[in-house]
C-alpha cells in the first residue's frame, strides 16, 4: 500500500475520501491550529512537576529507551526561550543522547492553543458529529529512535501536525505479528510490509484507528508534533464514569491499609474504615438529584469545550468596577430546563443560577452590546457583577478599552 499525498485541504473532501478509511498526508496546510510559540509555552506549562522529585502524571520523559522517574532538569523552562534553546540545553545536558518528551492533555495548558484547535475541528464536527467522549491531544518532542511504546494500534483516529523538524510515521494496514502482544518495540522483521509518511513543518497527517503505526526520527535533530486523537473504537463506559467522578476525594478518616487477617487467614466481615469512607462518598454522589446535577454539568462542560475537554482552568477572577464596559467574546450555552439556570462556555459552568437581571445582561452580550455594571438597577448589580467576573475568568467576556 502507498500513502496518498494531497496539496490542498478541505473537510468535505477529507470526510468523503479518507475519514475512517485510509491515511492521507496534506502538505503545507494553510490553517494549521498549532503555532510553534504557543506549543512551546504549553509544553512548559504542561510539564511542571507537582514535586521536585516527581514526574507529572500526564508526562513521559525518556533518555534513549529508559523512562525517567524523576524530572531532574530535563523539562522545558520559560528561560529556554524557545524550542531552539531547549534543544541546545538538552544536547549539552545529555551529551547528544536521544530523548523523548511526551505531554498528554496538551490542549488543557493553553487557552489560545485550545481555541485554535476547537475552531479548526468545528469543520469536522459539522460533518461527522462532535465526539461524545472528548478528543485528546499529545505533544511529542525529541530525537527519539521511535515512539516509546513501539508499534501499536490506538482507539483513536489521529491527526498529526508537524510543528518543527521532520517526523516519520510508519504504518501497517494489518497487525504485522502473530504473537499475542499489543505492542512491539523491535519491529525490524516487519519493515517490508509497512509504508512510510515523511511529515514536515506545516504538514497534516491523518490515519484511521485501525492502522498499526510507530513514529520514528527522520534524522538526528529533534522534531516536534502535536497529535489529536478522536475516539473511534473500544468505547468503554468507565471513561464517562471517570469523568463524572473527576475531583472526588473521600475524606480519609483512617489509614489506607487493611488490618491483618485473623487466625486461619480470614479477613473481618466489615470493610476497613478507609474503604467504607470511599464507598459512602461515592454513594452520596449517586443520590439522584446530586448525580443529575453532576451529569448535567459534565455534559455542559464537554459540549462547550468544542470537542476538547478538560480545558485550561479558569483564570483568577478580577474585581469589576461600575464604569468598565465588558463585551462577550464566546458563546454561552444554558442548562436545560425552565427558570433560573446555570450557563456554560469554553468547558466551564457558572457556579450559580441566573436572576432575571443577569439573564437580560446575557442577552445583551449575545447581541454584541457592551455592558457596564453601573448602568444596571442597583438591586441586581451585585449578582451581575459576580457573573461577569466569573465569565471573564472563563475567558468568555473581555473588558473594552475606552481610550
Amino acid at each position: 500500500m502507498t500513502l496518498t499525498v494531497e496539496k490542498s485541504f478541505d473537510w468535505d473532501t477529507f470526510t468523503e475520501r479518507f475519514w475512517d478509511r485510509r491515511p492521507v498526508l496534506y502538505k503545507a496546510v494553510d490553517a494549521v491550529p498549532f503555532a510553534e510559540s504557543e506549543v512551546f509555552r504549553a509544553a512548559v506549562l504542561g510539564s511542571r512537576p507537582p514535586h521536585p522529585l516527581a514526574v507529572p502524571g500526564n508526562l513521559q520523559f525518556l533518555v534513549r529507551r529508559r523512562q525517567q522517574t524523576r524530572p531532574h532538569d530535563y523539562l522545558p523552562e520559560l528561560s529556554d526561550g524557545s524550542f531552539d534553546g531547549y534543544e541546545q540545553r538538552m544536547a549539552d545536558r545529555l551529551g547528544g543522547q536521544r530523548y523523548a518528551l511526551v505531554v498528554h492533555r496538551f490542549h488543557s495548558f493553553s487557552h489560545p492553543l485550545w481555541d485554535r484547535a476547537q475552531r479548526f475541528y468545528a469543520g469536522l464536527w459539522e460533518r461527522v458529529g462532535q465526539p461524545t467522549h472528548s478528543a485528546g491531544s499529545t505533544m511529542f518532542h525529541g530525537s527519539y529512535e521511535h515512539s516509546p511504546v513501539g508499534v501499536h494500534q490506538d482507539r483513536f483516529a489521529t491527526f498529526m501536525f508537524c510543528v518543527r523538524g521532520t517526523k516519520r510515521m510508519r504504518f501497517w494496514a494489518e497487525r504485522p505479528w502473530s504473537d499475542p502482544v499489543h505492542t512491539v518495540l523491535d519491529y525490524q522483521p516487519y519493515l517490508d510490509s509497512s509504508f512510510v509518511a515523511e511529515v514536515e513543518p506545516g504538514d497534516l497527517l491523518y490515519w484511521p484507528s485501525r492502522y498499526y503505526h510507530v513514529g520514528e526520527s527522520a534524522g538526528d535533530a529533534p522534531a516536534t508534533s502535536v497529535n489529536v486523537g478522536i475516539p473511534r473504537r473500544e468505547h468503554r463506559p468507565y471513561y464517562e464514569i471517570k469523568d463524572l467522578f473527576r475531583g472526588t476525594r473521600p475524606t480519609a478518616s483512617a489509614p489506607l491499609f487493611t488490618p491483618d487477617a485473623a487466625p486461619g487467614g480470614r479477613l473481618a466481615a466489615e470493610l476497613p474504615t478507609a474503604l467504607a469512607d470511599a464507598v459512602d462518598a461515592f454513594a452520596t454522589r449517586l443520590d439522584e438529584d446530586r448525580f443529575t446535577d453532576r451529569a448535567t454539568e459534565l455534559a455542559l462542560r464537554v459540549r462547550t469545550a468544542g470537542g476538547f475537554w478538560p480545558t485550561e482552568p479558569p483564570a483568577e477572577p478580577r474585581p469589576l468596577d461600575d464604569d468598565t464596559p465588558v463585551r462577550g467574546c464566546a458563546p454561552l450555552l444554558p442548562a436545560p430546563g425552565e427558570g433560573p439556570r446555570r450557563w456554560a462556555t469554553g468547558g466551564h459552568v457558572t457556579s450559580g443560577t441566573t436572576t432575571a437581571e443577569a439573564l437580560a445582561v446575557l442577552h445583551r452580550l449575545d447581541a454584541g452590546e457592551a455592558v457596564r455594571v453601573g448602568e444596571l438597577p442597583a438591586t441586581g448589580r451585585a449578582e451581575v457583577r459576580r457573573l461577569l467576573e466569573e465569565l471573564e475568568s472563563f475567558r468568555a467576556v473581555i473588558r473594552v478599552d475606552t481610550h
